[in-house]
């Protein structure tokens, strides 16, 4: 089964090669024994199902949080010519209907629907005559009460399982710790459970953390560096969310806003703009992004504090999933910590406790000054072993050499000691910088012997200092209010015991200087590739990765495919992606290569044979031919390479001009849906402009006969060509 799985990676997906565990995860659901599935978002976690549900005779039913996950998902699984439906409340009475007769006439293979819907007696109802394969649980952390997203109706699945005792159970999810692993197998009772966890460690991502001084120059900053690329900024607050909305708009850039306060068309219309490349920029509360699965999601700004690592990851996670780098910027601020701490004290006892557990690890994260990842990593029970990572700003940061600090430390430590050491920070550095701030003035902090010490320094400098000063363990904070006190260990720098040692500057750069070299890709091309992606999207009703992901166009800018053949060698194109678009991206490709005088490159890789026999060495096209050739006909070739008839067309294209003879057969013809004067008309058109261009002949039929018909006709053109040549 597992060779079958293969051939449905590349034939259906359009993927050469499964990423790290999916194999044996399909294997082991295969094999009917419930998994729980740990990887990271972006890792590859709806193949691990998908591809199972295709090969199971059955149903796969699939529960999921949100409808627009749901929605995503079946959208996809349509592109890719998958039978698959959702029930959920936001499906209208007739399609709801439409969906059930499906599900009734075996026309589809996954059914997605909320756990609400699943647990209602109407559903199992419905579902218990069916033969169900596989029941799988999408963002199985909503399960766990340690889980950042805990909704009770996931608990409640386990005793779905007894209306389908034949069904293997997948559990995956990207953010568990431990303790969330264990509640989960728990709660469904995986006795004979297999767990897979693949690591946490997302290569691609850029983390940065940085003081929030001037939040909109720093946000303006960071997104001039992501000109016509899509982010996310989240907002703590809807207020927060409107107001940067409205300045990032009139400082000309093209964003929108996303919230609970918004009304449900508003929010649908702003998030359906984002996924098709209609705007660049959503502005947002956490009530966006799960569910949304757009890969080319170049940023992720965190405007305000996380409430927790769980959130801090599953957010950034919605940036790179299509495996290319993107940039992670966080604004920390000790305000943004007691904005949090006043909503955990609106909660129970139970509740504020585990909160509070979940804020500490978050601001330990970052306030640390070794590599970002390996408390985020250790976080979620894995170890971190590289001492640097090259892809974090404090990794970068290290490279700074260290000089002694011990005249500012004592500075500041002093100032603490002197105003009472009740106040945070910024009134510390304040009072060194001899502010006239009303609170500096009301406690009386400028007939200090500190104030206005420190004027050397400026205030984001000190900031860079202080947290140093945290640190290195000269200092201690009290959470709630932020406020700074001395350890034992300060008197000793106080006392010239002890030096310091620390960097004077924050590189707020950092991000920039670990740019990899871009891949060398021809970036009008991109353009022109991206161009045409955006309008077959709009002309086809769906967002434009659907049609082909950022990573497949810039294999295409770099590796200038002119055949069929080479561009289903390309990452994410399959025989059924090819079918719908490959011709269109084809033609653009041979027209620019041409234009520039381009030849095509050899991209190397491994290869999923398409048909098992013992002539899977030969390329397709060419066990095609020779098939036509001896007698078989255009139905017969349908069946047996199971695949549709524009594609054999397509490969027996291929085929006659890389040299070799076709047999003439009327049988092309019996194909056509047009009439002998439409297609004598077509034939003319093509002896005035030729065939080896389409798109000029059908813009000189005014765009009347399909591309499917024009592949066709041209076939049978070039056939009779050959007969006449010969004779």
């Amino acid at each position: 089964m597992i060779k079958q799985a293969r051939i449905l990676l590349k034939e259906v997906f359009g993927y050469d090669e499964f990423r790290p565990l999916q194999q044996e995860i399909i294997e082991n659901v295969l094999k009917r024994r419930d998994t729980l599935v740990i990887m990271p978002t972006g890792g590859g976690k709806s193949l691990c199902y998908q591809i199972p549900a295709l090969i199971f005779e059955g149903l796969t039913v699939v529960v999921s949080p949100l409808i627009s996950l749901m929605k995503d998902q079946v959208e996809q699984l349509t592109q890719f010519g998958i039978g698959a439906v959702a029930l959920n409340s936001a499906v209208s009475y007739s399609e709801y209907q439409h969906n059930i007769a499906r599900i009734m006439r075996k026309e589809v293979k996954l059914v997605y629907l909320a756990p609400e819907t699943l647990l209602m007696q109407r559903t199992l109802a419905m579902l218990s005559p069916k033969q169900v394969d596989c029941l799988t649980i999408d963002e199985a952390h909503c399960i766990s009460e340690w889980g950042h997203d805990f909704r009770p109706e996931y608990r409640q699945i386990v005793e779905v399982r007894a209306h389908f005792p034949q069904a293997v159970c997948i559990a995956l999810t990207a953010t568990a710790t431990p303790r969330v692993q264990q509640d989960i197998k728990d709660c469904l009772r995986f006795k004979t459970s297999n767990e897979f966890i693949a690591s946490f460690n997302r290569k691609n991502l850029f983390l940065q953390i940085v003081r929030k001084t001037h939040p909109v120059k720093q946000t303006v900053e960071f997104l001039k560096k992501f000109s016509n690329q899509s982010g996310i900024i989240y907002c703590l607050a809807r207020s927060q969310v409107d107001e940067l909305t409205e300045m990032l708009t009139n400082a000309g850039f093209s964003v929108k806003p996303y919230h609970a306060g918004l009304s449900d068309t508003e929010r649908h219309r702003n998030q359906e703009l984002f996924i098709r490349d209609d705007i660049q920029i959503m502005v947002a509360t956490i009530a966006f992004g799960m569910g949304i699965n757009k890969p080319n999601i170049r940023f992720i700004l965190h405007y305000d504090l996380p409430k927790n690592i769980e959130s801090y990851y599953q957010q950034i996670g919605r940036a790179g999933r299509d495996g290319l780098r993107a940039d992670c910027l966080l604004l920390f601020s000790y305000a943004d910590i007691q904005k949090i701490k006043y909503f955990i004290n609106q909660k129970e006892e139970k509740e504020q406790r585990i909160a509070n557990i979940h804020l500490n690890a978050l601001v330990g994260l970052a306030e640390t000054d070794e590599c970002r990842r390996i408390p985020l990593l250790r976080y979620f029970g894995e170890r971190y072993s590289m001492p640097k990572c090259g892809m974090c700003d404090n990794c970068l940061s290290g490279e700074q050499p260290l000089v002694d600090v011990t005249i500012p430390a004592q500075k500041f430590l002093s100032c603490v000691k002197r105003t009472g050491e009740i106040f945070g920070a910024g009134h510390v550095i304040d009072v060194l910088r001899a502010s006239k701030a009303e609170k500096v003035i009301k406690f009386s902090h400028d007939k200090l012997s500190t104030y206005g010490t420190g004027k050397e320094y400026s205030k984001q400098q000190w900031f860079y200092l202080s947290r140093q000063f945290l640190h290195k363990g000269l200092l201690s904070q009290d959470m709630e209010f932020g406020s700074l006190k001395l350890t034992p260990q300060a008197w000793e720098v106080l006392q010239g015991k002890e030096q310091v040692f620390g960097k004077l500057e924050e590189q707020h750069d950092d991000y920039a200087q670990s740019q990899e070299k871009e891949q060398a890709y021809d970036r009008a091309l991109f353009e022109q590739l991206r161009q045409k992606r955006k309008e077959l999207a709009d002309k086809t009703n769906v967002p434009p990765y659907m049609i082909f992901p950022d990573k497949t166009l810039i294999e295409m800018a770099t590796f200038f495919p002119q055949s069929q053949e080479s561009l289903l060698q390309l990452h994410g194109v399959g025989s059924i992606k090819f079918e719908k678009y490959g011709h269109i991206f084809l033609e653009l490709l041979c027209q620019y290569c041409q234009t520039h005088h381009i030849k095509e490159k050899s991209k190397q890789m491994k290869t999923t044979p398409s048909v098992p026999s013992e002539r899977t060495k030969k390329h397709r096209h060419i066990l095609i031919g020779e098939d036509y050739n001896s007698g078989k006909s255009i139905k017969e070739l349908i069946t047996d390479f199971a695949i549709k008839p524009n594609t054999i067309v397509n490969h027996l294209y291929t085929y006659i001009i890389e040299g070799y003879s076709l047999r003439s057969s009327d049988e092309f013809l019996t194909l056509s849906a047009l009439s002998s004067e439409q297609r004598g008309v077509v034939f003319n058109t093509f002896d005035m402009l030729g065939t080896e261009r389409l798109r000029p002949v059908f813009e000189a039929l005014n765009e009347q006969v399909s591309y499917d018909e024009l592949h066709l006709l041209r076939l049978y053109s070039l056939v009779e060509k050959q007969e006449k040549t010969v004779k």
